[in-house]
């Protein structure tokens, strides 16, 4: 496997670790999907009598009122156990609404602290609890939050600016956002259903997730073994509406493109998709426009939205793991919720595991205001 151009580093991911409503740790996370599991159940931590959804992938223990954000809960259980990373280390978190549920509750008129409510707080606690002093940022670029991150340090790697980046995604699930989709008619009165031809919206969830990419470099200083690589990345715009995509996927389609550019392949090399399938009509239906522009037969995608709900600036960070796990295993999958695929997806999409032989696997999100990120990950190699 090609590990860089001339002159330029290769990005390797060094450490991962996933919080979802299927649970803590990325093999429980890949045996869940494995299984078909879903983790969308009633919500508890707020009345949902008056929504069209009452289901949502929440992290079960994060149920009870804290004293601070729900963030804080997030943060110690993705983070529990990580091996010390170089202080040097820049980091990117990204998160939507961040401490939303803190805002809720001042607005109620409710006792709370707003320690988390600006995305640069989360930024420094996540930095004081891991003890990393070189430069942090936050990255909200809607649900493609994570991805944009990911991009973003990979090229700090690749033309040798920085030897490595943390990137964490993280996002709750609040009484706010979930009225918000509602509002946009955007959430599905039963389960979340990626590219079946009865989808009706998406369902949100929650989760937390941590990428660890290194430059080859410190990878070998480091001791660490690579579990994969970040080979290619774009981000663009469609510049079309504030909440819906292009129906054309013109947007997408760029990034995708500037991805295999940047990785010198052809999108015959993708062995297969982990698409951003929020379950909602219209993004799925940019997707599978997008894909046939750059595909002359679509390989086998799936989503994970139908078993951990929509985690929002989370996604990236999970699905990438997700994305990994299906590389090593050579296997998608399932895609829950499922039952009769899109026309444009029957044969590549599917409510059982998915086998494939390849080395690149494609992973896209998209986000409000048009925001679309394509990461192209490569098999683990031995260095």
């Amino acid at each position: 496997m090609e590990t860089g151009g001339p002159g330029l580093s290769a990005v390797h991911v060094a450490d991962a670790n996933a919080v979802t409503a299927l649970g803590w740790g990325t093999d429980t996370l890949w045996e869940a999907l494995l299984a078909g599991q879903s983790g969308l159940t009633p919500v508890q931590r707020f009345a949902t009598d008056n929504y069209p959804c009452h289901l949502a992938g929440c992290v079960a223990s994060l149920d009870p009122e804290p004293q601070t954000s729900r963030l804080d809960g997030l943060m110690e259980m993705v983070f529990d156990g990580i091996e010390p990373i170089p202080p040097e280390t820049t980091l990117l978190t990204a998160t939507t609404k961040g401490g939303i549920d803190q805002i809720e509750r001042v607005v109620r008129g409710q006792e709370t602290g707003r320690d988390r409510i600006l995305g640069h707080t989360i930024a420094d606690a996540m930095a004081t609890r891991l003890g990393l002093k070189g430069p942090r940022n936050n990255i909200n670029a809607a649900c493609a939050s994570a991805a944009v991150a990911l991009a973003l340090g990979a090229a700090h790697i690749q033309h040798g600016l920085v030897d490595s980046v943390l990137v964490c995604g993280l996002d709750l699930v609040s009484e706010f956002t979930f009225s918000g989709f509602a509002a946009l008619k955007a959430l599905s009165p039963e389960v979340c259903r990626p590219f079946d031809v009865a989808r009706e919206g998406l369902v949100l969830g929650e989760g937390a997730a941590y990428v660890l990419l290194m430059s080859e470099k410190a990878l070998r200083r480091t001791k660490r073994t690579s579990l994969g690589q970040l080979v290619g990345w774009g981000i663009a715009s469609d510049a079309h509406h504030v909440t819906a995509p292009s129906r054309t996927g013109e947007g997408l389609v760029l990034a995708i493109r500037q991805a295999l550019a940047g990785a010198a392949l052809m999108a015959a090399d993708l062995a297969a998709i982990n698409a951003h399938g929020t379950g909602s009509i219209y993004n799925d239906a940019m997707e599978l426009a997008a894909f046939g522009q750059l595909f002359d037969r679509l390989p086998p995608l799936h989503s994970v939205k139908g078993a951990t709900g929509h985690t929002m600036g989370a996604c990236g960070t999970i699905e990438t793991i997700v994305g990994l796990c299906s590389l090593r295993h050579q296997c998608l999958p399932p895609t829950a919720g499922l039952r009769v695929p899109e026309y444009k997806a029957k044969n590549c999409v599917a409510a059982e595991a998915q086998p494939f032989s390849g080395e690149y696997l494609l992973m896209t999100n998209s986000g409000f205001g048009g925001i679309n990120a394509a990461l192209i990950l490569g098999r683990e190699a031995s260095i």
